[in-house]
């Protein structure tokens, strides 16, 4: 009956009434219904009532409640005097959203609604099926006044050893109908007792307007400076975690996503914390820029080559625009209650990630030159949407939220960008380009063996410097570090010696101090004599003193090291696991072939198959033009 009368109400709508019902409750046109019946079944179905009254904020929501709890057909009038005057404000709203309809004497609720609410609506018990005399509440004896303030609030129900020896106090409290018998055990407090005693009303404290943000107060240069250094440095995380996956693939779980070492591996080499670096894996996953192979490696992919080649406001935004969307959370890596959940990995979908990260930056846009305080965001976050239903907003999706927010350069010192606001609003961002420092295509070699990059380094450089050295510092300027291990690590990556030199000297606009080329020379010379190979492993070397030194090594008897030849060692290690430990004791083997050629890594590799982001998981969307007019 309920819904045939609900049915009939859609009937009398016009098409703007239809697109307002449609665009507060998207999953009603899709797909689009056939006719208004479906149509209705669709908007009584609790699903998608579930979905309507979670979107609603903590004022709309207790006059909702207000109106489940009152008797059909009711009116305006009926729940002002229940909350406030301002729910005659709310009404049409839910109206719109088809959680109330007008019929021909009033006001009524889909029944389903009731249904979604759940039991102990507002903390309010079941009516009464006896009249009720309210006055005598007043001669209640004391034992009876406490028990009832135990419920009057809720949740409306009491537990006693046994109803049938209740106490003074409840015993005159059921002879007056004032409680009911639920079981054995259980009694539970009548609507009209409550309301009654709660002065007429039905909550005890009203959310009328949305708590005041407490913050602090930017400047917009301020602000601006610190977005495009974020915007700056964020896009340099990018590009410098997959040129270490290309040069140095890591290897994904067979559960699926980045194992713990990997990624304590890169978070070193970006200078960030695991969650840091877990997002900015993350995004370039979701942006296609890195995939995951048949063979379990992680590598960038050729359309990594191709964001290469884009402006810097355009490789920014096709990052960010994937984090809007997306309903993975990169910061559930980590927390204690999450061990499992690895970047890259199937666990970090969460429906609810998408609708809150459009709500913290809806708040945000609102609140433009202030960086809000977390506790008074979060307030005001959950009174946007209270999301009673499902337990609420988690704390921690709106922290995230606004820490990504950060290192993304959607906001500058807590406070929303022009980039960010020009996101929103799907404004032109080419400003990035005009806004962020020009590269540059050189460095200054110190006499420490260091080299300093006074600013962003053009691509080609930064790669091929990645591999030569490591990051010791960031900021305006980068600082790199070479040493004996990374010098080696260029000359296991196929440089030669001289190679090193001339792209340093070519490179640098200071000289090449003397130290640093004798470093180069050192390594290069001893760069192969002692070779690996696999048997397991052997270890080959043409000095037959540097084999007796390794033999003669107490460090290296976990090789369980064992002569064939004055030159050859046999070895029970892989080669790969006999190479590091060798290396780990100061000594500098090379890989060999079967043929005895010298092994190299490739300068850049890249994924032979296709980027395949993850799907997005999640609530629908507001539906566009196309969709509204075939509804």
């Amino acid at each position: 009956m309920e819904t045939r009368s609900f049915a009939d109400y859609l009937r009398t709508l016009d098409d703007a009434a239809l697109i307002s019902l449609f665009s507060h409750r998207p999953d009603l046109v899709t797909p689009v219904p056939p006719d208004v019946a479906s149509l209705a079944v669709r908007a009584t179905s609790a699903p998608s009532l579930a979905r309507a009254i979670d979107a609603l904020n903590a004022w709309q929501y207790q006059v909702l409640e207000t109106c489940a709890v009152v008797a059909e057909p009711f009116n305006e009038k009926n729940i002002s005097s229940l909350t406030d005057k301002a729910a005659i404000f709310v009404i049409p709203g839910l109206i719109e959203r088809g959680l109330i309809y007008p019929g021909k004497d009033g006001l009524y609720l889909p029944t389903t609604v009731r249904e979604v609410l759940g039991n102990d609506v507002a903390g309010l018990g079941p009516q009464s099926m006896a009249k009720l005399n309210l006055k005598k509440l007043e001669d209640a004896p004391p034992a009876a006044k406490k028990a009832l303030d135990a419920m009057v609030w809720g949740p409306p129900r009491g537990t006693v050893a046994d109803v049938k020896k209740p106490g003074v106090g409840v015993q005159w409290l059921l002879e007056n109908d004032f409680l009911v018998v639920a079981n054995s055990h259980t009694v539970l407090m009548p609507r009209e007792v409550a309301i009654h005693l709660r002065g007429g009303k039905i909550h005890k404290e009203l959310f009328i307007q949305a708590p005041e943000l407490a913050g602090d107060k930017r400047d917009s240069k301020s602000v601006q400076l610190a977005a495009i250094a974020n915007v700056s440095t964020f896009l340099r995380w990018t590009e410098e975690i997959l040129n270490f996956w290309a040069q140095e693939p890591a290897a994904a779980l067979r559960s699926g996503g980045l194992g713990v070492r990997d990624l304590k591996i890169i978070s070193n080499h970006l200078g960030v914390d695991a969650n840091c670096a877990a997002f900015v894996a993350e995004l370039a996953y979701l942006s296609g820029l890195l995939t995951i192979e048949a063979d379990d490696r992680i590598l960038p992919t050729s359309q990594f080559d191709i964001w290469l080649t884009q402006t810097p406001s355009v490789r920014w935004q096709s990052l960010v625009s994937q984090w809007l969307i997306t309903s993975r959370l990169s910061g559930l890596v980590g927390k204690e209650e999450s061990k499992n959940v690895s970047p890259l990995g199937p666990e970090l979908d969460r429906v609810a990630a998408a609708p809150i990260r459009k709500l913290t930056l809806r708040l945000l846009q609102e609140s433009q030159g202030f960086a809000p305080k977390i506790d008074s965001f979060l307030s005001l976050a959950q009174w946007n949407t209270p999301a009673k239903r499902s337990g609420g907003i988690p704390s921690d999706y709106i922290i995230w939220n606004l820490r990504e927010a950060e290192w993304l350069g959607i906001t500058g010192q807590g406070a929303i960008s022009k980039y960010g606001i020009g996101l929103l609003q799907g404004s032109d961002l080419d400003e990035i380009n005009e806004d962020l420092p020009k590269p540059v295509d050189h460095i200054l070699i110190q006499s420490d063996h260091t080299a300093i990059a006074p600013g962003p380094l053009e691509h080609e450089i930064a790669q091929e410097l990645a591999i030569l050295a490591e990051i010791e510092s960031r900021g305006g300027a980068t600082v790199y570090r070479f040493s004996e291990a990374t010098i080696r690590r260029g000359l296991d990556h196929g440089r030669t010696g001289d190679e090193i030199k001339a792209f340093l000297k070519k490179t640098s606009k200071t000289a090449m101090p003397q130290p640093l080329e004798y470093l180069i020379a050192d390594v290069a010379k001893k760069h192969g004599k002692l070779r690996v190979g696999n048997t397991a492993a052997f270890i080959r070397c043409e000095d037959p003193a540097l084999i007796a030194q390794i033999i003669s090594d107490k460090r290296l008897e976990m090789l369980s090291l064992r002569q064939i030849s004055p030159e050859v060692l046999l070895c029970q290690h892989e080669a790969a696991d006999a190479m590091s430990i060798l290396r780990s004791f100061g000594y500098l083997p090379a890989g060999e072939d079967s043929q005895g050629a010298l092994l190299s890594g490739p300068r850049i590799q890249r994924a032979k198959g296709k980027a395949k982001p993850p799907r997005i998981v999640g609530e629908f969307d507001r539906p566009d033009e196309l969709q509204l007019e075939a509804a």
